[in-house]
């Protein structure tokens, strides 16, 4: 599938560099004064501050590149929340993946309540495009009663443990969360996750289910596309 290339127009430096330093940043716990200095060891000089900027502006287009390329979503649908700490208060983040693991859309909210639901639901819908033929979720009420006005004919299925999917996939958003020691903010929680879940998992090929050499082949595919979709041509060696 083809995709449009994001424009670096009126930016110092290349594509290369530019994607690079996105990659590092959502790829691996990084800081982005790890990423600062990681560069400058391959004779880069960038400061953290330009790494933020570029990962707020093309995160999320690189993101949505490698979602269009994704194979069409599944129509099982696994629904969960967990608790987050931004600041000192408490919000829950709202995650949807298909049966593949793939993530379908992902929420920072306030409340945990029916409004919560239906408002992410409907976010779903509209995200994917498409209406699921089951929907599993935990035994948390809201997910029954949003249910029940947005989407009445799919099924739902509600049980603790039919969510482990749902679960397993918040693992490595709490890995970057303790790294990075919490969000800031509502919006930079949501502008950093929705990329992240994006990006990270197009990277991560189950290493321990094949063989070393399929890895290697499948990664070179992987950076092949992230090639494409960012334009680069790949890192430049250090001199």
């Amino acid at each position: 599938m083809s995709s449009v290339v994001p424009s670096y127009k009126n930016h110092r430096y290349p594509a290369e560099i530019i994607a690079h330093c996105v990659w590092l940043y959502f790829r691996f716990p990084l800081s982005l004064r790890e990423v600062e200095e990681m560069m400058l060891e391959r004779g880069v000089i960038v400061s953290y501050e330009t790494v933020r900027r570029w990962c707020r502006k093309f995160g999320q287009v690189y993101a949505n590149s490698l979602r269009r390329r994704r194979p069409q979503t599944r129509d099982k649908w696994h629904l969960d929340e967990v608790f987050i700490k931004i600041g000192a208060v408490q919000k829950h983040l709202w995650r949807a993946v298909d049966a593949d693991g793939n993530v379908l859309g992902i929420l920072v909210q306030s409340r945990r309540d029916k409004a919560a639901a239906r408002r992410f639901f409907r976010r779903l819908l509209t995200s994917t495009g498409q209406v699921p033929r089951v929907v599993v979720t935990d035994k948390l009420a809201s997910y029954g009663a949003a249910h029940r006005e947005v989407m009445p004919s799919v099924e739902h299925r509600s049980h603790k443990e039919l969510t482990n999917r749902a679960e397993n996939s918040h693992q490595p958003t709490r890995q970057r969360e303790r790294a990075m020691k919490g969000f800031r903010s509502v919006g930079g929680a949501q502008r950093f996750v929705s990329a992240f879940t994006g990006i990270s998992p197009h990277f991560r090929t189950g290493r321990h289910l094949i063989t070393a050499r399929r890895h290697r082949l499948e990664m070179t595919v992987r950076f092949t596309i992230w090639n494409q979709i960012t334009g680069a041509a790949g890192m430049p060696a250090a001199a």
